[in-house]
């Protein structure tokens, strides 16, 4: 089977090795231009490209992947399937009509649809989240499902432990889809929810807020962005893990003072004020 497969984030290139190494390793892997990345600000491939460099698999960076090259570049592989997962650029007709896209998105959808749904799924206090394969459509993540599959959160999940069994699931699920394609069926009208993407704002940790919503914002962002406490200097304080005390008070447990490495709070407190 001929596969293209689109993607870009560090969830869709860990999806790629996977395929990679199976039956559904694909033909061609499209992704985003390199991009500044770091406070050096250096160009940087994006982790889709490194992993298909990795496979050894044919790769395409067009400016934007529905000008006419980047189609005619996707039709040359005659594909007998396009899937797509966390691409982070909005795919438009003519292409969207070119093939029937396989969408893989980390929700149970109509939940969670949009940029961040493990992280809005944790940070919710959702006791399940799961993996759905869609078709592509104009509307964001609302083409009918043809599969679906419920994964548990974890109360000691954060977004590594979580996205790390959402990967594994979107590989086994996707393969079922390709397998034998069902019918699609069309998404609910009730229960859509937006996972918006994480800002500057949804980082930073308010003391104001019940320590549960605060633990959960922690978990939902590490480690691969991070939650963080302001400081008195204007600087922030990264918060690795946290907990809710015995008091029920947020409780610190590992920080990242700014521009220092990872340690525990009680150390940090022996040379700092503290920051709640």
């Amino acid at each position: 089977m001929r596969v293209v497969y689109l993607g870009t984030s560090a969830f869709a290139a860990a999806v790629l090795r996977e395929l990679g190494e199976g039956p559904y390793r694909p033909t061609l892997v499209v992704t985003r231009p390199d991009a500044p990345k770091g406070r050096g600000r250096r160009l940087s491939p994006p982790p889709v490209a490194d992993a298909a460099r990795e496979l050894g698999i044919e790769l395409d960076q067009p400016e934007s992947v529905n000008d006419d090259n980047a189609r005619a570049r996707i039709a040359s592989v005659q594909p007998d399937a396009v899937v797509l997962c966390a691409f982070g650029a909005l795919v438009k007709e003519p292409l969207l009509g070119d093939h029937d896209i396989l969408n893989v998105h980390p929700s149970l959808l109509p939940r969670w649809r949009g940029a961040a749904p493990v992280e809005r799924a944790i940070m919710a206090g959702d006791e399940q989240t799961g993996v759905s394969i869609m078709r592509l459509v104009a509307e964001l993540d609302a083409g009918p499902v043809y599969a679906q599959r419920a994964v548990p959160i974890e109360q000691d999940d954060t977004y590594g432990s979580l996205a790390a069994r959402l990967e594994r699931v979107s590989v086994d699920l996707l393969g079922d889809v390709l397998a034998d394609t069902p019918a699609p069926r069309p998404q609910p009208e009730d229960g859509v929810t937006y996972a918006e993407k994480i800002t500057a704002t949804d980082r930073t940790l308010d003391p104001s807020r019940p320590a549960i919503e605060n633990v959960r914002v922690v978990r939902a962002l590490h480690p691969h962005i991070g939650a963080r406490l302001p400081l008195a200097d204007g600087a922030f304080l990264g918060i690795l893990e946290a907990r809710v005390g015995e008091d029920g008070r947020f409780e610190p447990v590992t920080v990242q003072p700014p521009g220092g490495r990872p340690m525990s709070y009680a150390d940090y407190l022996r040379g700092h004020p503290p920051a709640l």
